[in-house]
């Protein structure tokens, strides 16, 4: 054989080996559960935040060598789908104030150690290996939760999110709830209640669905308030639509899975545009759930206004 057939071969047999030992990871972890505590689940799923137990944390998917490959992947061909910055140390950080690295996402992976960086894959599914891994996460949610998420659920996607240690990730609340899986290292997170008004106001949450993602802002008075929770590889925490939270990295570089869903029910978000625009014509309105009619006829008047503005960006006006 020729030393350049011998190379050939050699190559092929890399490759058969890298794709066996994929085959072999998934199906470790398709053996079992992905994700345990069926009870919690189906109690307070998108209700009340808990903690949980997986088993990803040795699939090669969340390798830094394969993440490397997807941030340059998702650079060159979905950018707004690529978010990174280095170092915040303040809890009520704007996310657009927040200084931009001068160097790649790949590059901001191998100086990960050092550089203070905070590194957001978004739908990472759009990649076949991602997109297996959510879609093993949402059959087996589907038998945890009870509920018919193709149904209820308008996104559902895959978010990594690479960290620095002892990065802080800033206080905020959004508009999904999810399950955060940690696969390396391990990080403190802190989830305050949403129906908790001494710590998220309704001022904020008015401002939040109409106006500024950036609403919320930390109480460190009310810092009590929350539950904490010390992540490890192989756990995981689940944190409901609008529940305040912010992050504590710990010592070691942090690779987590955020399986993200968004509902279709625009109700609760269109009272809080409704109640927004009442504040800031001298009314003082009354809050979600006291009213099923007043909820109704403020959900239904501003939909108008909201396919307006998601026509204007583009999208479906229902989106």
């Amino acid at each position: 054989m020729t030393r350049h057939g011998a190379a050939r071969v050699a190559k092929e047999q890399d490759r058969v080996m890298a794709t066996a030992t994929k085959i072999g990871s998934l199906a470790s972890v398709s053996a079992g559960d992905l994700i345990a505590s069926k009870e919690l689940f189906e109690a307070s799923f998108n209700r009340k935040s808990f903690d949980f137990q997986h088993k990803l944390t040795n699939h090669p998917a969340f390798r830094l060598d394969r993440l490397m490959e997807l941030a340059r992947e998702t650079q060159a061909t979905r950018s707004g789908d690529l978010y990174y910055d280095s170092g915040t140390q303040d809890l009520n950080q704007r996310w657009d104030k927040t200084p931009k690295p001068q160097f790649s996402a790949a590059e901001a992976i191998q100086r990960i150690e050092s550089c203070g960086a905070w590194i957001v894959l978004k739908r990472a599914d759009k990649d076949p290996e991602y997109r297996e891994i959510l879609n093993q996460c949402m059959t087996e949610l589907q038998t945890l939760t009870g509920l018919d998420l193709d149904r209820v659920m308008k996104l559902q996607e895959v978010i990594l999110f690479i960290t620095s240690p002892k990065r802080i990730t800033t206080y905020h609340i959004d508009r999904e709830c999810s399950i955060l899986l940690q696969i390396r290292g391990s990080k403190q997170i802190n989830i305050f209640d949403r129906d908790d008004r001494d710590v998220l106001t309704e001022e904020e949450l008015e401002s939040f669905w109409s106006v500024d993602h950036n609403a919320p802002k930390y109480k460190p008075q009310f810092q009590d308030h929350a539950k904490v929770y010390n992540l490890t590889p192989g756990t995981g925490v689940h944190i409901p639509v609008n529940c305040p939270h912010w992050v504590q990295n710990g010592d070691d570089i942090s690779i987590s899975l955020n399986v993200n869903f968004q509902y279709r029910d625009t109700m609760r978000a269109n009272i809080y545009r409704a109640n927004y625009l009442l504040r800031r014509m001298g009314f003082i309105p009354t809050p979600p759930g006291r009213s099923a009619t007043r909820d109704r006829v403020k959900s239904v008047a501003v939909l108008p206004a909201v396919w307006a503005k998601n026509i204007s960006r583009g999208r479906a006006p229902w989106s």
